[in-house]
């Protein structure tokens, strides 16, 4: 060894030594690049969903909203024909119903005969009681109906006394303006077929948009604060109807003069939370491309259970179990909340006399003795938790089903299990607690833990499948956080410190999907419920065979891989499985160490090493100069 190598080791030495001087300033945080992402504890949620029983529940009351909500707020929630029992609606909490002015009905035999559906003193009862009437026009009677089995004179203009469509229009907007102001024309017109239960209209579709065009003019003359919704759209009867309809109405020169002859569009869906956001979701798309931008109401919405045991259904559509309706409410509520729905209301309120003869199924929260299913009370719930929000957005549709909905003063995050199996949920913490509450209403503070809170969802009873997931969900949960700013910066700070991302973003003041794309909607069973009954659509591809399921909360599918996140956005046919996503993140950034940073061994750093390095060096430079001297020696 020369002279020139011995100093260069020894300088070696010294750059290692202030190497690992500098680290052990530095502490033990500059050498700890892994954040550890499994708590503590976890918070078992309880009840199950077969826990409440199905023919009668009782909640406790849920937390009190501490902000008064404004009158908007209040009329998000809505129940189809509330007047047939105006006690309950009061109960139920909810701001709107739809009542159903039947033309031939209304004037069964000429012009000038006026049987209205809602008398005077009900419809006074429901705006004292603080809900907005909704009325819905559809019908022909025999003497207005030409050979094509359309109102008379439906080409002529709307001011035209040929048009007797027109009259009729006039004359209902006239007689309720400033008591009913919303008027929907017609109701699921793309059903086409005579047989389907649920057909109301004869006509083609450029015959259904004059329909529209005359109602929208008269409604505007008559009352010129009217608001004219669409008729309801099933979607899966004819998935391009929607579109095809607005493409008629654009080749109309007057069109732009007249807003598009409509100021909202309105939905009808069924069965299925998942296709709630996806339909809604494609609607927008569709108002978008045709360069409207205009609210969409969710103006009937459920799922009809086949095992009422006051209402046997021997040829039920989709298999439902009472429990399920009850866990179907606050999930579609929140699919239609974070797909951009301005409303959204539940078809209906009480089963009636001539219900059994028009529809299949049960619909009603209330049976017709007065008896609440198990919906009622899930409703009821929703409505007190979901009231005012500002903005939603869906963050996870794998395993688990998450939605975040930005309220003043807090965040509630709706959270439920989409496999049998049980599911662990991680949500980011705006603040140190939170009370978890199941949808009966039953409530706990809980703890947060590393910056997030950690609970567990029991496996859903998956009476029915959609492709690889259960149609309904199981029991759904509210996580409800305080937002203090403080708090959430420093919870962020925290977060990032440990190398996960940032969820927390200011919400914005409006109801609009967070995807980017527009999902394609897969081809699902759903039915509508009209004035003359329930309209099934195109059957399930193939409906599973029911089997017994396990206890519920005994995991038996969908073990999340914790640290590997993905975008809550859903690829209908190829939905991601068992990852986490957490609240709002930036696509493509994943939790973890940092690309291209190789990671050390659990519980060592190169601080940790230091002296095992100096040992090492010190070794060296002793044996160097040792053979420097035996060198010295030989020579």
């Amino acid at each position: 060894m020369t002279n020139d190598l011995l100093a260069r080791l020894g300088r070696v030495f010294c750059v290692a030594l202030a190497l690992l001087a500098a680290l052990a300033a530095a502490g033990p945080a500059a050498a700890q690049d892994t954040p550890t992402l499994e708590p503590t504890a976890t918070i078992q949620a309880t009840p199950t969903l077969e826990s409440t029983p199905a023919a009668q529940s009782t909640p406790a009351t849920p937390p009190t909203p501490a902000a008064t909500p404004d009158r908007s707020s209040v009329e998000r929630f809505g129940v189809i024909e509330s007047f047939e029992d105006a006690a309950a609606a009061d109960r139920l909490g909810v701001g709107w119903t739809r009542a159903r002015f039947q033309w031939a009905e209304v004037q069964p035999d000429g012009p000038r005969q006026w049987q209205s559906p809602l008398d005077d003193e009900a419809l006074a009862g429901e705006l004292a009681a603080g809900r907005e009437v909704v009325g819905l026009l559809i019908g022909i009677p025999d003497w207005a109906r030409d050979r094509q089995g359309l109102p008379r004179g439906l080409a002529l203009p709307a001011d035209d006394p040929g048009n007797t469509w027109a009259v009729f229009v006039t004359q209902v907007v006239e007689r309720y303006a400033g008591r009913i102001d919303r008027w929907i024309i017609w109701n699921e017109p793309d059903i086409d077929d005579p047989d389907a239960p649920g057909h109301t209209w004869d006509g083609d579709i450029e015959q259904f948009a004059q329909l529209q065009r005359v109602a929208y003019q008269a409604a505007k003359t008559a009352n010129p604060d009217a608001i004219v919704h669409l008729g309801a759209f099933t979607y899966f009867w004819d998935p391009g109807y929607f579109a095809r309809f607005l493409d008629v109405l654009a080749a109309d020169p007057d069109t732009p003069a007249n807003d598009f002859y409509f100021d909202v569009a309105t939905a009808h869906l069924y069965f299925q939370p998942n296709a709630v956001y996806n339909v809604l979701y494609a609607f927008q798309q569709v108002l978008a491309d045709h360069g409207l931008d205009k609210p969409i109401w969710l103006v009937e919405t459920n799922a009809p259970p086949m095992d009422d045991p006051y209402w046997e259904v021997p040829n039920w559509t989709l298999a439902v179990s009472l429990n399920e309706q009850a866990a179907f409410i606050p999930q579609a509520l929140a699919a239609a909340l974070s797909a951009g729905a301005e409303r959204v209301a539940v078809y209906k309120l009480k089963d009636t006399a001539g219900d059994r003869a028009a529809n299949p199924e049960p619909f009603g929260l209330l049976r017709w003795d007065d008896s609440r299913r198990p919906a009622f009370d899930t409703y009821r719930v929703a409505i007190r938790l979901l009231v005012d929000v500002r903005a939603a957005e869906r963050e996870r549709w794998d395993a688990v089903g998450q939605v975040r909905l930005a309220q003043p003063g807090r965040t509630t995050t709706v959270l439920f299990a989409r496999l049998p199996g049980r599911q662990t949920a991680r949500v980011p913490a705006t603040a140190d607690t939170a009370e978890w509450v199941d949808m009966w209403g039953k409530g706990q503070e809980i703890e947060a833990e590393d910056g997030y809170f950690t609970v567990e969802l029991p496996g859903a009873l998956c009476r029915q499948t959609i492709a690889d997931y259960c149609m309904i969900g199981g029991t759904t949960y509210y996580l409800i956080q305080d937002n203090a700013p403080a708090r959430a910066a420093q919870l962020a700070a925290t977060r990032a410190a440990v190398g996960t991302r940032a969820a927390e973003t200011t919400p914005t003041a409006t109801l609009r999907p967070a995807a980017t794309t527009t999902p394609t909607v897969a081809p699902a069973a759903t039915a509508t419920a009209t004035a003359t009954g329930l309209s099934p659509t195109a059957q399930p591809t193939a409906t599973p065979e029911v089997v017994e399921m396990e206890p519920v909360g005994t995991e038996a599918m969908g073990t999340e891989a914790m640290g590997t996140e993905a975008m809550g956005t859903e690829i209908v046919g190829t939905e991601i499985v068992g990852t986490e996503v957490v609240a709002l993140p930036t696509e493509g950034t994943a939790v973890g160490s940092a690309a291209g940073v190789a990671e050390l061994p659990a519980g060592g750093g190169v601080a940790d090493y230091g002296g095992l390095i100096l040992i090492g060096l010190g070794l060296l430079l002793g044996a160097a100069i040792i053979g420097r001297r035996r060198t010295g020696r030989r020579q």
